[in-house]
């Protein structure tokens, strides 16, 4: 019967931590699991220093490494907390095979205009109509020279 029990609690813990909010952060965010991950290796980095021999407090106060570590460990506590009170992120859809393909399609255009010259002549043809081509006749007479004895007197 103890069994049976024991297995019940173990059942209502796992509801309960189905319907919490921060767990299913934890498990899905992975910013949050980074952030929790980087303060542990602080403190326990921080806790390695301690350790040595020394007395806690001249650790504190005199260790600059110790100081930092535990800065750093108090940082990653910080932003993993402040991310667990943010919503979570949405994730960015992609566009569609559609959106990239017409983007491809116009680029590959622009390209093609840009390196064909009969290409453009024709889409100019085709949007304004085919240019007339003509000769250029003067309507004006060139002036007869000047006979080469006579000079202006």
């Amino acid at each position: 019967m103890a069994a049976k029990e024991r297995f019940g609690r173990a059942g209502e813990a796992a509801r309960a931590a189905q319907h919490s909010q921060y767990l299913q952060r934890l498990i899905e965010d992975e910013e949050v699991r980074s952030n929790l991950l980087a303060a542990y290796a602080a403190v326990r980095s921080a806790y390695g220093r301690m350790s040595d021999g020394k007395p806690a407090t001249q650790a504190l106060f005199e260790d600059r490494k110790l100081q930092h570590e535990l800065a750093d460990a108090a940082n990653a506590v910080r932003q993993a907390a402040s991310s667990l009170r943010e919503p979570p992120k949405r994730e960015r859809r992609r566009r569609g095979g559609l959106g990239r393909s017409l983007l491809l399609l116009v680029l590959g255009s622009a390209l093609a205009l840009a390196l064909s010259e009969s290409l453009r002549t024709k889409i100019l043809d085709l949007l304004f109509g085919a240019e007339e081509e003509f000769d250029y006749s003067s309507t004006t007479t060139p002036a007869t020279p000047a006979p080469a004895g006579v000079a202006g007197a």
